[in-house]
């Protein structure tokens, strides 16, 4: 597959940077020429210099012949135009675009993406997503990590454990007999910065970074029997009123009328629109990271506080400074994934990472066969792959003790006619199943080959 990536920013380096890893014919195209040398350098990815959305430099990057353009600048209005030429001058099929304004997003201009006016086909909108991801750890207290998976069927959920997690120092697969009507398969450890693809012998220790594919409907047993039972959010106060503060807001707004919120902004402007747009939610100016303003937003003794400011250092510290006033869980927005392994052990609950959820949703429309969604955990860790087998896939009518899966992939459930199947030995995969794999980062490749449609099905 031939891709053009516009924008050589941290999502558009991380799109290339996961794609190139898996031998994709790639072209990377910014204005900046020490972003493009840099990505060139580092990557095996062409780069060409100059404005993404002009026709003669999407050109030289080869968007004649690509399969996709992927617009991931920092403008808007050029991720736009590129989508429009590509589209109109190119015949490019498939067409992403990163739309952070929200402006273009509402719903009745929702057919200005059309083939007619702006044909783009995808549209990613990082705050909404990161909103949705904030929201979905607020609902599921004790996970660092939520995503729902096969129309909520299943989800993937991640834990830390810790020195008072019951299940540590426990074989895997002594989980069947400890908790014998659980659907849970644990996919993926990571320890010390090391991926392991755990089996039953393997066990997990303090410190350890958990994840499983549960049943949604056994999800807060599933926690518990981690030991997270914490009581569900009943205050809530949002650190930063930026346009994910808002949508967090607004969401819980919605959903969680039983939630008393809290947002505090430091901008007089932006806090009186958002007194304004907001109906039941405490708007408070002032400087989050302020003690005063802080104890007046009454983050001793809140259920959550959320830091989502623009600036990852506010976010950490403000977190910090409300976890040591008495916030029972934090949750804090972070950009650079340097700070990941320092915030944690800081006593943060929950990282949120926007460029890690921009990726995941770009990605699963790059992937090929019938892979329906792809969700990346953490940087360099793996990705988590809900893909359907077909009648002519290797999977299929085998039991999976018999199956040659490559290295670095773990089965977590399957879908079989609308119920949760969890795998053992002597499960056959029919044509038909939705599947949840977990691939480490340099299994992935081989797992897309898995679910791909030879072509004798035709």
């Amino acid at each position: 597959m031939k891709i053009v990536i516009c924008g050589a920013g941290e999502v558009g380096s991380s799109i290339a940077k996961y794609l190139s890893e898996e031998g994709g014919n790639l072209t990377i195209v910014d204005q900046d020429a020490e972003l493009v040398r840099e990505v060139s350098q580092n990557l095996d990815v062409t780069g060409v210099i100059g404005h993404a959305s002009h026709p003669d430099v999407l050109e030289r990057a080869g968007i004649a012949d690509a399969d996709m353009i992927i617009a991931v600048t920092y403008s808007d209005e050029v991720n736009m135009v590129a989508c429009e030429i590509a589209h109109s001058m190119f015949k490019v099929p498939t067409k992403i675009a990163r739309i952070r304004s929200q402006v273009y997003l509402r719903p009745e201009w929702a057919d200005l993406y059309t083939n007619k006016a702006i044909p783009i086909d995808v549209i990613i909108s990082p705050e909404v997503e990161v909103a949705r991801a904030v929201k979905r750890r607020i609902e599921t207290p004790g996970a660092t990590d939520v995503i729902p998976l096969a129309d909520d069927k299943v989800r993937l959920v991640g834990v830390r454990c810790n020195a008072d997690t019951p299940i540590t120092a426990t074989p895997l697969r002594q989980l069947t007999s400890l908790f014998p009507d659980l659907k849970i398969v644990v996919v993926g450890i990571k320890r010390n910065d090391r991926v392991i693809i755990p089996r039953g012998d393997d066990e997990m220790f303090d410190g350890d970074d958990v994840y499983f594919v549960v049943a949604s409907d056994q999800c807060q047993r599933a926690l518990a029997a981690f030991g997270h039972e914490e009581a569900a959010t009943r205050r809530a106060v949002i650190l930063g009123g930026g346009n994910i503060g808002l949508f967090v807001a607004q969401q819980l707004e919605a959903d969680h009328p039983e939630i008393k919120l809290k947002i505090i902004e430091l901008d007089r402007e932006r806090a009186e629109y958002l007194a304004q747009t907001l109906h039941r939610t405490i708007v408070i100016h002032g400087d989050v990271m302020s003690p005063e303003i802080l104890a007046e937003a009454g983050v001793a003794g809140a259920g959550t506080v959320i830091a989502v400011t623009q600036n990852d250092e506010t976010n950490i510290l403000a977190s910090l400074l409300a976890k040591k006033k008495g916030a029972l869980r934090t949750v804090s927005l972070v950009n650079k994934s340097g700070y990941n392994t320092l915030v944690s052990s800081l006593g943060i609950d929950v990282i949120v990472n926007p460029r890690s959820i921009t990726v995941s949703r770009i990605l699963q429309h790059v992937r090929r066969g019938r892979i329906h969604s792809v969700y990346t955990i953490q940087d360099d860790f793996g990705e988590l792959i809900e893909a359907e087998a077909m009648q002519t896939s290797g999977l299929v009518g085998k039991p999976l003790r018999e199956l040659n899966l490559p290295t670095g992939t773990r089965i977590g459930v399957l879908i079989r006619k609308g119920q949760v199947i969890v795998p053992r030995g002597d499960t056959m995969v029919e044509g038909g199943d939705r599947i949840m794999m977990f691939a480490a980062k340099d299994a992935v490749k081989q797992v897309e080959k898995l679910f791909s449609v030879r072509l004798e099905f035709f």
